[in-house]
C-alpha cells in the first residue's frame, strides 16, 4: 500500500500533468491559428505525452493500492506574442515540472519508499530530455529571429514528429 503523503503528492502530480497537457493543447490551437502546423503538431504531441505521463502515475497509484483523486484543471493561457514567447513558456514550464518531480523523489526518499523512488527515475530521466528539447528549440528560434523562411523551415521539420507512448514500457 502506498504511503498517504506520497499518494496525495502523486495525485497532485496527476493534476499537474493533465494541466501540462491542457497547456500544450492550448499552444497547439494557437499555432493552428498562426498557420504553423508543424509547431501545432509538436505541441499536440507534447499534449499526448503529458496525458500519458498522467496515466502512468494513475496506473501506479492504483497498482500500489492507493486511491486516485482527480482535481479541477486550471484554464491555460491561449495567446502569446510570438513563437519565441511560446517556447520560453515551454522551457519555464518544463523546469517547473522538473522541480515537482524532484520533490516527489525527495518525499519518496524521506519515507524510504524505494519502489516509488525507482518508479520516479523514469520521470527524472524524461525531464532531462524535455528540458533539453525545449532549450534546443528555443535556441534555434532565437537564431532564426524574424526570418520567416527560417521559421517555415523549422515548422516543416516539426511536422515530422510522431507520438510514441514510452510510458507503456515496463521500465
Amino acid at each position: 500500500m502506498i504511503n498517504k503523503k506520497l499518494e496525495k503528492a502523486i495525485n497532485d502530480q496527476i493534476n499537474a500533468e493533465i494541466y501540462s497537457a491542457y497547456l500544450y493543447l492550448s499552444m497547439s490551437a494557437y499555432f493552428e491559428t498562426q498557420n504553423l502546423s508543424g509547431f501545432a503538431n509538436w505541441t499536440y504531441i507534447q499534449y499526448q505525452e503529458e496525458m500519458s505521463h498522467a496515466m502512468k502515475f494513475f496506473r501506479y497509484i492504483n497498482g500500489r493500492g492507493g486511491v486516485v483523486e482527480l482535481n479541477k484543471i486550471d484554464k491555460p493561457e491561449n495567446t502569446w506574442k510570438d513563437v519565441v514567447a511560446v517556447f520560453k513558456q515551454v522551457l519555464k514550464h518544463e523546469q517547473y515540472v522538473t522541480s515537482r518531480i524532484n520533490n516527489l523523489v525527495t518525499i519518496a526518499r524521506e519515507i524510504k519508499d524505494y519502489a516509488t523512488e525507482s518508479f520516479l527515475q523514469w520521470y527524472v530521466d524524461e525531464q532531462v530530455e524535455e528540458e533539453s528539447n525545449a532549450e534546443d528549440l528555443l535556441a534555434k528560434l532565437e537564431m532564426v529571429k524574424d526570418s520567416k523562411p527560417g521559421l517555415l523551415m523549422m515548422d516543416k521539420e516539426l511536422q515530422t514528429r510522431v507520438f510514441v507512448d514510452e510510458t507503456l514500457s515496463k521500465k
